[in-house]
């Protein structure tokens, strides 16, 4: 079974936190999340026919590129990366960047 977010059309993934199984969106400008409805409680048993296993996401962890980028807070050289179209169809993207060491995120323009 796959999930998409309602809110930004992305894939969801299951995510274990203290014991509580939750999904979240992948597009970390979204942050939707939301318990398992009645639906989603049979997913184990699904898979375990299956014979295959689901990797839950570590909240350590980005599920983004990693690139050479320098940030301004802690000079450190690498950065996650992401694109959202936040203008008009007809224009750029803009680039966000989240510093790989202090967390710190920014945005540039093309």
């Amino acid at each position: 079974m796959v999930k998409f977010c309602p809110k930004c059309n992305s894939l969801m993934i299951p995510k274990n936190e203290d014991g509580k199984v939750f999904f979240v969106c992948t597009n970390v400008s979204c942050g939707f999340s939301e318990k398992p409805k009645k639906d989603d409680l049979n997913i184990k048993e699904k898979i375990e026919s299956e014979s295959f296993d689901v990797e839950i996401a570590d909240s350590n962890k980005e599920a983004l590129p990693v690139v050479k980028a320098v940030c301004r807070k802690c000079k450190n050289t690498e950065a996650y990366f992401w694109t959202v179209q936040t203008r008009s169809a007809d224009e750029a993207e803009t680039k966000f960047y989240r510093c790989t060491k202090c967390k710190h995120t920014w945005r540039e323009y093309d």
